[in-house]
């Protein structure tokens, strides 16, 4: 598994470098902008952001459920969550995560609607019906855990 935390560390690599080409690319435009432009921004930093964050959870919970214990002894920076994030702690944030994604790409895509006069209808419709699926599937997935919670053990 180790191989493919790696992976996962280039992958948080490539999402820094992306955010940092956004903002260098934006930031001389920043006292020109339109407040719509500097929200859209903000979107996409928050986008890349939580993204960012999605890898770092699964990178690190899953390196401790599954490869070894990461030792930072009683450190102050050690995050709540590290260490005590089961597979279902992790489902949940994972999908709370793809969820405020899709959420924010939506928000991104209906803040885009009057710039140039075209609406994309069926793309969002896809993109609304694909958030809604993401929202459907986070609260099915905390109900399963709820009721395998409730459940008798074997």
């Amino acid at each position: 598994m180790a191989p493919f935390y790696l992976g996962l560390v280039l992958a948080l690599v490539a999402v820094l470098v992306v955010f940092a080409n956004e903002l260098i690319h934006e930031l001389p435009h920043l006292f020109s902008m339109k407040p719509e432009d500097a929200i859209l921004l903000a979107l996409s930093l928050i986008d890349l952001s939580l993204a960012g964050n999605l890898l770092l959870i699964v990178t690190f919970s899953g390196y401790e459920n599954f490869v070894s214990k990461i030792d930072t002894g009683a450190h102050e920076d050690r995050p709540s969550w590290m260490g005590t994030v089961d597979f279902s702690g992790l489902k949940m944030k994972l999908i709370a995560s793809i969820v405020a994604i899709s959420a924010i790409a939506l928000l991104r895509a209906f803040m885009r609607l009057g710039e140039d006069g075209q609406i994309d209808e069926p793309r969002l419709l896809w993109m609304v019906v694909i958030h809604v699926t993401f929202v459907v599937s986070g609260v099915l997935l905390a109900l399963m855990d709820w009721l395998a919670s409730k459940a008798d053990s074997h």
